[in-house]
């Protein structure tokens, strides 16, 4: 949990990092799109740990051990 978090610090920080550098350039400019690449790199690792989580809360909520009531 604390790795998604992380990457969603990251994410935003590349987006005020993107936000600056278009106040300063007044213009799209090569900087800007290294920046946008390794925010779509981070939104695929936030995807893929995302589905990771949701993977494993699955796999323990199928775990539980079935009950039954033998009358």
């Amino acid at each position: 949990m604390e790795h998604l978090q992380d990457l969603y610090k990251q994410k935003r920080s590349l987006e005020l990092n993107w936000e600056q550098e278009h106040l300063n350039e007044g213009r799209y400019t090569l900087d800007m799109v290294n920046i946008d690449h390794k925010i779509r790199e981070i939104i695929n690792h936030i995807k893929l740990a995302e589905t990771q989580e949701d993977l494993k809360a699955s796999k323990i909520s199928e775990a539980a051990p079935q009950v039954s009531v033998a009358t």
